[in-house]
């Protein structure tokens, strides 16, 4: 599966903890990464500086949804996945 045009669910939904060149904290949940677009792509796509966490989130039917789906499905997917994942603040 290919990268919908103009999404940038993945850049923005998630959170990033690796530096991010203009963004050497990572980003936040739910904010644009810097290296994001005006077209929503990438600019660091396929380079060296590319954080890891990046290159590993692969487009896919579950995340993305079909071509008819706004890409704000795929924004809530990741942003549900980024919830069941965080650390339990609780326990400690």
């Amino acid at each position: 599966m290919d990268c919908r045009p103009q999404c940038g669910a993945c850049c923005i939904a998630p959170s990033i903890t690796s530096p991010i060149p203009g963004m050497p904290n990572g980003k936040p949940a739910g904010v644009a990464c810097i290296q994001l677009d005006a077209l929503f792509r990438c600019k660091l796509f396929g380079k060296p500086e590319r954080p890891d966490f990046c290159g590993g989130l692969q487009p896919s039917l579950e995340m993305c949804g079909d071509v008819q789906q706004p890409r704000e499905y795929a924004i809530c997917w990741l942003s549900a996945l980024e919830l069941a994942t965080q650390p339990d603040l609780k326990a400690n």
